[in-house]
């Protein structure tokens, strides 16, 4: 699978530009601010239906516009297919693949699988577990429609049960039995969540670790840990267990929302012990197994987009991620850099046709 063109009109900093990608390598190069990296939030848009950056299509819509668009037409399974993002933020959104609507947005999750590497992705091993959910989930997502579904009744009901509590609060009443009910219906997608998060830790670790291998050059240990409440207690007595300090604190204290992953570097913990090179190439390892892991099971290659790849690592590591994504069984893959000749070089050893852009305002030279 790889996106062949790609139609912008008002999106982020472009007015309106047309690209006709190559199918396996796309330089993007130019200073910082100018919109390498939204040209990369565009494929993904087209890929998952949202920026990988904000969750308000109002920050993704162009200054003083009041719409956008997005149009691409992919090569997948032997065919072409056309997606359109129609956006009207507070109004419009409207996802459609070869000219029909998707009933729902979450059924074109999947369809055009994609990996985006940020430069900001430590965040991964430095905030809180919110991150490394994230991460987990739009994993699984882009995998199995019913995950996604389950999350997405997870969440709602979640954001139900935390309003009751706090209306509980003001109202200065207590209604245990609504409780009770919100815990029955979120106890199946919690318990769905939980068994899918955790076979996924266990099918991703092994994938990790060779890919981490090849970047740090084999000279470091790193392990992956599953860490969530229901691992000691079904969902029931968690919550019954937990209701009190629900009720002190008005909000939901126990449950899958409060899942994480534990990072370690030689046997001691990624985030206190790390060096920046040794945190970005954690990470980076984490997005190019996501991509292994997706074209395992989905049987087909990926979009990767590698945003500033090399910033941060030191000439070992470029040189083994270089060797990495050379001899790597990648499919199109989108790298931005400031330095045309990093770039460049990597076009060289790849062998294939490339595409290099020049971006300049919100304006992309060919």
């Amino acid at each position: 699978m790889h996106l062949e063109k790609l139609i912008l009109t008002h999106f982020r900093n472009y007015e309106f530009q047309s690209l006709e990608f190559a199918p396996r390598l796309n330089l993007v190069v130019g200073l910082n601010g100018m919109g390498k990296t939204n040209l990369l939030d565009a494929v993904y848009y087209l890929c998952m239906g949202k920026s990988q950056f904000s969750g308000n299509d109002r920050n993704v819509r162009q200054k003083g516009a009041d719409f956008f668009r997005l149009e691409g037409y992919f090569q997948n399974n032997g065919g072409q297919q056309k997606v359109v993002a129609k956006v009207i933020p507070g109004q419009l959104k409207q996802l459609e693949l070869d000219d029909k609507a998707y009933d729902k947005l979450s059924d074109h999750v999947g369809h055009f699988p994609v990996v985006f590497k940020a430069p900001d992705d430590t965040a991964l091993a430095l905030e809180g577990s919110e991150e490394r959910r994230r991460f987990v989930d739009n994993t699984l997502c882009q995998l199995d429609n019913r995950y996604l579904a389950e999350l997405m009744e997870y969440n709602r009901l979640l954001q139900r049960r935390n309003a009751a509590l706090k209306q509980m609060a003001e109202q200065h009443r207590w209604d245990p039995t609504l409780l009770q009910v919100y815990d029955e219906k979120m106890k199946v997608p919690a318990e769905y969540i939980l068994q899918r998060r955790t076979s996924f830790v266990q099918d991703f670790e092994p994938v990790f670790n060779r890919q981490f291998t090849v970047i740090s050059g084999g000279k470091e240990q790193v392990h992956i840990k599953f860490k969530s409440q229901l691992q000691d207690t079904g969902f029931k007595s968690l919550m019954e267990a937990n209701r009190e300090k629900d009720r002190i604190l008005q909000r939901t204290t126990g449950g899958i929302h409060k899942d994480d992953l534990g990072f370690q570097l030689n046997d001691m913990p990624l985030k206190r012990f790390a060096s920046q090179g040794q945190l970005k190439s954690f990470v980076l390892a984490l997005k190019l197994a996501q991509y292994e892991l997706l074209k395992q099971q989905k049987q087909f290659k990926p979009i990767l987009l590698l945003d500033d790849l090399f910033d941060k690592l030191d000439d070992e590591r470029v040189n083994h991620l270089i060797r990495l994504l050379v001899e790597g069984d990648f499919g199109q893959v989108f790298i931005t850099d400031t330095h045309p000749e990093k770039a460049e070089a990597i076009a060289r050893n790849f062998g294939g046709e490339y595409r290099k852009f020049v971006v300049e305002a919100g304006t992309v030279a060919v």
